[in-house]
């Protein structure tokens, strides 16, 4: 065997002096694990705006469908706007009565109408303080470029002029029916885009005052 002389161990190092030196304390959080408050204050934040921004669209959504049902103007597929007309719009200067031999085209809302007949081709338009059968009561007009709607979606379109009418308290006083006009193929074509809504009597002409407010 070789003779081996054991390795000198290298004397330990002195402490360093401490006497005189200022004691300076290590803070307690450079040993604590980073904090996650901050992060779960974001993720909470994102969340609180999420649900505002939903809220808001929401509501939103509320309003336009309240703002629709309310009477606005509904817009149709060829890019016009029809509108549901119940109040009756005074002339400058009035017309005079009884006029016979009114044509549909020319009858305006809150006319009122002696033996009237909805199929005529033409009608008597009286004071509605006189006697008078029926009288117009809505009109729902179709802008004037557009294809022909078909029977249906006019007799649609009637009803729902119908039930937007405004009766007035005088409309009590009597037993009225609601009675719907609207354009034929043919009539379409000669530019006839007006779907009507009438009170009427079947009494023949027994009413006396205007079923308007």
């Amino acid at each position: 065997m070789d003779n081996q002389e054991p390795r000198p161990v290298p004397p330990k190092p002195a402490a360093p002096p401490t006497a005189g030196l200022p004691q300076v304390a290590f803070p307690a959080t450079a040993v604590e694990p980073p904090a996650r408050k901050p992060r779960r204050v974001a993720s909470t934040l994102l969340k609180t705006v999420f649900v505002v921004v939903l809220l808001g669209v929401v509501g939103g959504l509320v309003w336009l469908a309240v703002w629709l049902d309310s009477g606005a103007p509904e817009t149709t597929g060829d890019g016009g706007s029809v509108i549901v007309e119940t109040s009756p719009t005074p002339l400058a200067t009035p017309l005079p009565l009884p006029r016979e031999g009114v044509e549909p085209p020319d009858y305006r809302l809150g006319d009122c109408f002696k033996d009237f007949d909805p199929e005529a081709l033409r009608s008597t338009v009286v004071a509605c303080d006189t006697g008078h059968s029926a009288q117009l009561v809505a009109v729902f007009r179709y802008p004037a470029v557009g294809s022909y709607p078909g029977r249906d979606a006019l007799a649609a379109k009637a009803l729902e002029a119908c039930q937007a009418a405004k009766l007035g308290p005088a409309a009590n006083e009597y037993t009225l029916n609601f009675q719907r006009a609207y354009p034929s193929s043919t009539s379409w074509e000669s530019g006839d885009r007006r779907v009507d809504c009438y009170v009427t009597a079947d009494g023949g002409n027994v009413i006396n005052a205007s079923a308007l407010p």
